[in-house]
């Protein structure tokens, strides 16, 4: 390798996964320094990555930062020009790391890369924590291709390519360190969910560019943390997803924008009421609430992102709203969506 790799995974009460997945990481990426970070752990962890992987260069963290703050501060502390941040529930393939490594050192304004995310327990399905490549719409919601809501795609090779996408999933992301650094990192008032697409956000508005590489594959377990229908989870999302538009969006698309989503997440919300999960729909009025308590700190967020300004992000926001499209119009695929017949 021309350039310094370190493999970083964030573990938290994971001794049951590490077993499983961190071996394929430390057989299929030869060069790579492998690094864990442990969160915080009150299981066994640290001691089983003592005794079982002595190779792996171990951070401890007295106590839980979450996702975003536990990757800022081991960043901070891995010297590497390319760092990947990697979920404990990632098994890997040979290989893997050669072509996303290859488009990083093809050209300097391309600053993050992620691979085919496919299911661990369905090997031929995507995977829902970044599929193919994530995009989001004129409302902020964010969807992939492979996977939009719900609807995960076969894997036929239909992403076998590679290309620019908006947002590359946090579950494996290959990103030059001085960039990540560059942009701010991890936003740690999102604590974990959807924080990945803040970053990348900041990245193409500072005129840099994301990338999919279906070349590269590995295989996510998913929901190793929480469930997709845990009431945090959708706390987190409902939250964060209000905080990625007010802190990103130009002005003139915030006044336009938001009351529409505010609007549409409470349609969630008594959705979820129908469906009989209360705890889901007071987690979205929590969502908006602490939101609405916030609004302060994400202007002032906004007023010091203002100066790298609202690139041409070449057409990555779908202008479309995709809630009409998959619940209206019955467009489950992003072919469907992006490309229509």
């Amino acid at each position: 390798m021309t350039t310094s790799v370190a493999i970083v995974i964030l573990n938290y009460n994971g001794e049951k996964l590490l077993p499983t997945f961190l071996p394929s990481v430390i057989r299929n990426s030869e060069g790579a320094k492998i690094v864990v970070a442990d969160n915080g752990s009150t299981d066994s962890s640290v001691k089983l990555i003592r005794e079982s992987f002595p190779a792996v260069e171990l951070i401890q963290f007295q106590e839980n930062q979450g996702f975003c703050g536990g990757y800022n501060a081991a960043i901070n502390q891995v010297m590497a020009d390319i760092v990947v941040l990697l979920n404990s529930d990632v098994e890997v393939t040979a290989g893997w790391l050669e072509s996303p490594l290859s488009l990083l050192e093809s050209n300097p304004t391309l600053v993050a890369v992620q691979p085919k995310i496919l299911s661990y327990q369905n090997k031929n399905q995507f995977e829902y924590a970044g599929a193919a490549g994530g995009f989001i719409d004129m409302l902020g919601y964010p969807f992939c291709r492979g996977r939009i809501f719900q609807t995960l795609e076969a894997d036929e090779g239909q992403y076998n390519d590679q290309c620019r996408i908006f947002w590359a999933t946090g579950a494996c992301l290959i990103i030059r360190r001085e960039k990540f650094l560059e942009a701010g990192g991890f936003d740690e008032d999102f604590f974990a969910h959807m924080e990945e697409i803040d970053l990348c956000w900041r990245l193409n508005r500072m005129g840099y560019s994301i990338y999919y590489d279906g070349r590269s594959t590995v295989f996510h377990l998913g929901g190793g943390t929480l469930s997709p229908n845990n009431p945090r989870k959708v706390y987190f999302n409902f939250r964060n997803g209000l905080s990625l538009l007010i802190k990103n969006l130009p002005v003139s698309g915030l006044l336009s924008k938001l009351p529409l989503r505010i609007a549409l997440d409470y349609l969630a919300a008594i959705n979820f009421l129908l469906q009989g999960t209360p705890t889901s729909a007071w987690a979205v009025v929590k969502a908006h609430l602490h939101s609405m308590g916030r609004v302060r700190q994400n202007i002032s967020k906004r007023i010091q992102f203002n100066s790298i300004g609202y690139k041409i992000y070449n057409n990555l926001i779908i202008n479309k709203m995709i809630i009409f499209q998959y619940f209206v119009l019955s467009k489950k695929k992003f072919s469907e969506i992006r490309n229509p017949k």
